[in-house]
């Protein structure tokens, strides 16, 4: 077997957030990571559709972008986006 080869294999210290909410149409269940990597932006985790992004303020500004990254509906990304924009 060939030698694995790591491009980085790092242990670092990060502050998660466990939060739920329920909007208008379904429930968010969220992980949120806050760690020294990403240029301050946070990994989100949607623990409901196992679907995740990395996120910073200039993400949420992007058109569809967390409708196409979480697959939601306008209504269900207008509300998370909202939530997103407190903690950002």
């Amino acid at each position: 077997m060939a030698e694995r080869f790591f491009l980085y294999d790092e242990t670092v210290e990060t502050k998660t957030r466990f939060v739920s909410f329920m909007g208008e149409n379904q429930r968010f269940d969220l992980a949120i990571i806050q760690s020294d990597r990403y240029y301050g932006k946070y990994l989100v985790l949607n623990l409901q559709s196992n679907r995740f992004a990395i996120i910073g303020e200039d993400d949420l500004k992007e058109p569809g972008y967390l409708e196409d990254v979480y697959q939601l509906n306008d209504e269900d990304a207008k509300e998370l986006r909202e939530f997103l924009y407190e903690i950002v």
